[in-house]
């Protein structure tokens, strides 16, 4: 598994992967950082040919926190995917924010990543959520 910077090339899997129209996903990969797993033979060309998207997070920076503001893959591909804005994070002296519905599977990962619950979140398409932190002097944990 390597990861990357999002190409335009990946709007399909990740269009799949979240279900969200093409147009979408191809701004939420111009407007934030997004970082892709891939695993496939195009692993070393750079240029994404053969590789197969396995996950992804996106994430971009307000006020002085990192907000991960969307991403999929197996718990092992999120944990990996996870170190990038923790990484961002870390260089800039920043904590990191996510926000996810209760009724995900998501909420044992994040933790398992570092975070910690924060209390609830705003709604979500009528959903419920939970916000999860990792404060700025965390994250070398």
């Amino acid at each position: 598994m390597r990861i990357r910077d999002a190409l335009e090339s990946d709007v399909e899997a990740l269009a799949t992967a979240t279900d969200r129209p093409r147009g979408v996903v191809n701004d939420m990969i111009h407007d934030r950082s997004v970082r892709v797993a891939v695993a496939g033979d195009g692993e070393g060309d750079g240029d994404g040919d053969n590789a197969v998207v396995t996950g992804f997070v996106a994430f971009d920076v307000r006020g002085e926190t990192v907000h991960v503001t969307d991403f999929d893959g197996d718990e092992a591909v999120i944990r990996r995917l996870f170190e990038e804005p923790r990484r961002f994070a870390r260089r800039e002296g920043m904590s990191v924010e996510a926000v996810v519905p209760n009724d995900e599977r998501a909420g044992a990962i994040l933790e398992d990543a570092g975070f910690e619950r924060s209390g609830p979140g705003p709604r979500f398409e009528g959903r419920r959520t939970t916000r999860y932190v990792i404060d700025s002097a965390d994250l070398d944990r």
